[in-house]
């Protein structure tokens, strides 16, 4: 069998037959055409982090996986993920309609739309790695391994989503299973079956074979994650273990960026049009591969860059004329909220200024925010002109040169990244710690913020977990994680004492239930699987 080509570089040349899976159909066990190679099953199962169909070319989008929208650019993963885990928190609104309103103010239910999307897309992609699996699993030690990783990170991401799931590690029907189960299946198939046979820690270039695959550093990153969450899942912490692999990753060839091109800062460069060539590139552990010429998606880093930009937003100060570094794609509705804006400006109102200005008067890189021509406040959440843009994401190259085609986004969605490294350990450190990270916590929680030209304190003088868990929104904000972040710091669902513009619906803010730390089980998996059992405090 030939050679698999880089496979999160979206080789879709292949013949496989998409799903027919509607919404509103059970999205298990899909009939898939068995007449493919076996690298094509593989590629399909990266494929489905990063376009939404089997289309290429000019719309990698066409005839896609998961039915039900009429737009087939709304239903990619990271689109998907992004809306789930971003608008019901203290970070981001949407002004547009088809259901969003609802996830602003968390007021979803086993029916809304997107809780059946992200749903669908994640056991859709688990089906994949399981078929792959199934066909070709004993083939090749590397491959499988990354299949079972793939698998792995969805089966996280449903479980952190949904807490009790469906559950199968073949083409049979699930059956659900509790999210300590799932928690205590997913370490044990990291740490036996996935770590062991990938590839050593390498970080890549696009000019590099293998670029997009993951590797040894992804499935350790992926365990920092679950050990760090392991008291919402289990109810038991592991500190220790969550400090350990986030250790194993800063110790690997990954790390921060630290170098600054042509006037982009360190940490701009990680969200820009070349950051698979950029010194920005051995930050990022798995890249979800754009090229605009090959994997034209609107669902994955399209989104966010022309969804944080109009058209007068020029974030480029050397092109007053351009926008966000794609031509024609400025759908402006995704805004930072107050709250959002307040973690760097604590003292002031944000102000009115171009985001290469803002950022030099937060006194920190990542506050990428365009205040010119926009409003502060968000007065009526669907008008689009209202709130503040975010410049974090852009198609420009740092070197200057153009796009393969400016319609479309070549910036490599940066869906794993060393920087979570860095908070993982200074997270578990702190809490280890009585609540205040120890020096070495301290060290590295300053190294981001050093990176980011923002003060750093003495490594004797700890940061409060307080502090913590708004360097994760300052580091990681619109990155499609605070949902999870919130939820443990217990600052999400319930009586938390924390509130935020708009949350629940209130321009003031104001509670919501606990038991929306997790999402609904969709109504129709309900219907479909005898086998599924709602969770509390949802009606079907």
């Amino acid at each position: 069998m030939k050679a698999l080509a880089p496979a999160a570089a979206l080789i879709f040349s292949m013949a496989a037959t998409s799903c027919l899976n509607d919404l509103d159909n059970e999205p298990i066990s899909p009939k898939i055409d068995l007449e493919v190679s076996n690298d094509g099953l593989l590629n399909k199962c990266y494929a489905n982090f990063g376009i939404n169909g089997t289309g290429s070319g000019s719309n990698s989008d066409d005839d896609c996986d998961v039915k039900g929208f009429n737009d087939n650019g709304m239903t990619g993963l990271v689109r998907a993920m992004w809306n789930i885990n971003e608008l019901p928190t203290d970070e981001a609104t949407c002004s547009w309609g088809d259901g969003l309103q609802e996830l602003n103010f968390a007021k979803y239910d086993p029916s809304h739309q997107w809780v059946k999307l992200y749903f669908t897309r994640l056991t859709l992609g688990i089906t994949f790695c399981n078929q792959y699996l199934a066909v070709a699993g004993d083939e090749d030690a590397t491959k499988a391994a990354e299949c079972r990783f793939l698998r792995a990170m969805q089966y996280y991401l449903l479980m952190d989503a949904y807490g009790n799931v469906p559950f199968s590690e073949t083409m049979e029907k699930p059956q659900q299973v509790s999210r300590a189960e799932m928690y205590e299946w997913l370490v044990k198939e990291l740490t036996e079956n996935v770590e062991p046979a990938l590839a050593e820690p390498k970080a890549k270039t696009s000019a590099d074979a293998g670029y997009g695959r993951v590797d040894k550093a992804s499935c350790w990153l992926l365990l920092s994650r679950l050990y760090l969450n392991a008291e919402v899942y289990t109810g038991k912490a592991d500190w220790e273990n969550a400090k350990k692999y986030a250790q194993k990753v800063i110790d690997s060839p990954y790390d921060i960026n630290t170098t600054s091109v042509n006037g982009w800062s360190a940490y701009q460069l990680v969200f820009m049009g070349d950051n698979d060539r950029s010194a920005a590139a051995k930050e990022i552990l798995f890249p979800i591969v754009n090229k605009s010429g090959t994997t034209a998606s609107y669902g994955n880093s399209l989104f966010l860059i022309a969804g944080c930009f109009d058209a007068a937003m020029h974030a480029n100060p050397n092109d007053p004329n351009g926008s966000n570094g794609c031509v024609g794609q400025t759908w402006i509705g995704l805004h930072p909220r107050v709250s959002l804006l307040r973690k760097f400006f604590p003292n002031s109102v944000a102000p009115e200024v171009p985001s290469y200005e803002m950022t030099e008067r937060a006194g920190d890189d990542r506050a990428i925010f365009w205040g010119e021509g926009r409003t502060y406040e968000i007065v009526n959440i669907t008008k689009s002109a209202e709130g503040y843009g975010v410049c974090k994401f852009i198609n420009y190259n740092s070197d200057n040169t153009a796009q393969v085609d400016p319609g479309f986004a070549d910036m490599d969605w940066p869906f794993l990244r060393a920087a979570e490294a860095y908070l993982n350990y200074a997270e578990a450190d702190a809490r280890m710690n009585g609540g205040t990270t120890g020096v070495e916590g301290t060290r590295k929680l300053n190294a981001l913020r050093q990176r980011a030209n923002a003060t750093t304190r003495p490594e004797t003088n700890g940061y409060s977990l307080s502090e913590i868990c708004d360097e994760w929104s300052r580091e990681f904000y619109f990155e499609g994680i605070r949902r999870t972040t919130l939820v443990r710091f217990n600052r999400f669902g319930g009586n938390t004492g924390y509130n935020w513009d708009w949350k629940g619906g209130e321009p003031a803010g104001k509670d919501f239930e606990a038991y929306k730390n997790v999402y609904p089980i969709p109504l129709t998996q309900i219907q479909s699987n005898t086998n599924l059992k709602q969770n509390d405090g949802y009606v079907n």
